[in-house]
């Protein structure tokens, strides 16, 4: 079931919320994020940001490299059109799809891959967690001084792709997510730097807690332009 998530009297704009309340198939994502794109693109449908869990499952961008799949029959594993290497999905993890024209608002994919950073970073500080980004990564980091100096996790991920200019697949954060569950792929291609969550750094939070965090952090990246 999807539900529609609430929308604050100060949005800027026309973009549906939708919530999922279920775990969501990853071939049922895709699909229906296919005949959302489609349905922008022709006008006919406004802009979209879905907030929903996966089953357990592994995901290979475009840049994946085989041998970063450590545990090919530890979930399922499916093939996708985004950008990026192997990425986790599973309970716990809130994951955002977004659904915006660029044509619209501003017609440059790193530019837009930005703005999902500095989204998910001002996500983030609502839960007194500081998000970093990288110049040679994707991604939100956070530092881990008590293990050294120069120690960081990834807490969310970023994997998109466009067509027509209109934006699907989005980004991933991890709320609550059973941590051990990365250990089947090598995230991102990256060997050299863990993965942590909310609940890892110690920060209770709900899913509604940080659907919440989201939606109102979500003008002031992706305001009327």
């Amino acid at each position: 079931m999807v539900k529609p998530l609430p929308l604050p009297d100060t949005s800027t704009q026309n973009v549906e919320w939708r919530v999922a309340d279920a775990p969501v198939p990853y071939e049922t994502a895709v699909a229906e994020m296919e005949a959302r794109v489609a349905a922008i693109a022709d006008g006919t449908a406004p802009e979209l940001v879905w907030l929903l869990e996966h089953p357990a499952l592994y995901t290979a961008g475009t840049s994946a490299d085989d041998a970063d799949l450590i545990d090919p029959k530890r979930f399922p594993v499916f093939k996708t059109g985004r950008g990026g290497q192997y990425t986790y999905h599973g309970p716990g993890q809130r994951v955002a799809y977004v659904m915006l024209d660029l044509k619209r608002r501003k017609p440059d994919v790193r530019a837009y891959v930005q703005d999902l950073e500095a989204w998910l970073i001002a996500t983030l500080a609502r839960f007194d967690v500081t998000g970093e980004t990288r110049a040679d990564r994707v991604g939100v980091w956070v530092r881990r001084p008590e293990r050294g100096l120069t120690a960081e996790d990834k807490i969310a991920a970023i994997g998109v792709r466009l067509r027509k200019w209109v934006t699907f697949h989005g980004v991933s954060l991890n709320v609550d997510p059973d941590l051990d569950h990365f250990s089947g792929i090598v995230p991102c291609g990256i060997a050299q730097h863990g993965v942590t969550s909310l609940a890892d750094l110690g920060r209770k939070a709900t899913m509604a807690d940080v659907d919440a965090a989201l939606r109102e952090t979500f003008d002031s990246v992706f305001g009327a332009r």
